[in-house]
């Protein structure tokens, strides 16, 4: 287990997440405030987001970063200029040199299985079901996704599709942050749609999910039209979920709104 340097924040006087938009989630927990796959920019490459981000200023003071894989909208590196080239860097094995190139100064790589102290934190890397290159020629990496435990045990899943691993994952899980969708009109191979998100509950078993993934980007010129071939994400997951894992907790965030943490009975 490993340590990488870190500045730790002052202890937060709560626990909470806050839904950024698409994968980028901000969770404090324990005293450490994490960011996961941080797109902080309103427009990136061919993808323009429906409500303007709020100032990065908001995040640069976060303790680390995890990343989950390496396309575009999930490691952008404007983004994480933002928060500093100083700001430790949590990606999968073989996506480092992308970002040590860019000057940034604490990247460490990890692979499934392996875990990582933070502060009071363990965030041990999960496998995921999807292919994480920076395509069509960039680096080559896995997909990962994430368990951060410590007062809490929260899954932030990444990109995936189905796995047998999930269920692994649940046992004693509080939360589970679900990709629902993504920026088109279908979720394609390695991501889940509504349906099987709901399925991953069922393996999953958290107290509570938080979909995300869904709403925040559309391909420029598309909105309307994506908007007229794409059924609400939301109210279908929901429906699925009530069928497939009616014990688990839908809640759902607008984007950058904010869930509390401490009213959550812990699952472990």
């Amino acid at each position: 287990m490993r340590n990488p340097a870190t500045r730790f924040s002052a202890q937060h006087p709560a626990a909470h997440l806050t839904w950024v938009g698409h994968s980028t989630v901000l969770l404090g927990l324990d005293g450490v405030r994490l960011l996961t796959d941080p797109v902080l920019r309103n427009q990136v490459g061919h993808l323009r987001r429906k409500v303007p981000v709020a100032s990065a200023t908001e995040y640069a003071d976060v303790d680390a970063v995890l990343v989950s894989h390496l396309h575009f909208d999930h490691l952008d590196p404007p983004s994480l200029e933002r928060l500093g080239r100083r700001v430790p860097l949590v990606v999968p094995r073989g996506g480092g040199g992308l970002l040590s190139r860019r000057g940034f100064r604490v990247v460490v790589e990890v692979e499934a299985g392996e875990e990582i102290q933070l502060g009071a934190l363990t965030v041990r890397a999960t496998h995921a079901r999807h292919n994480g290159s920076r395509l069509p020629f960039g680096a080559k990496a896995p997909a990962l996704g994430y368990a951060v435990t410590g007062s809490r045990r929260i899954y932030f899943a990444g990109d995936t599709d189905l796995f047998d691993g999930m269920k692994e994952i649940g046992q004693g899980l509080d939360i589970a942050l679900v990709p629902i969708w993504g920026w088109g009109p279908s979720a394609g191979s390695g991501h889940l749609d509504p349906r099987r998100a709901a399925e991953a509950l069922r393996l999953l078993r958290p107290l509570l999910a938080v979909p995300i993934h869904w709403g925040t980007y559309a391909p420029l010129g598309l909105g309307r039209l994506q908007s007229a071939l794409v059924a609400d994400p939301v109210t279908a997951f929901r429906r699925h979920a009530a069928k497939l894992a009616p014990e688990v907790e839908v809640h759902v965030l607008d984007p950058g709104e904010t869930l509390r943490l401490d009213a959550i009975t812990s699952g472990g």
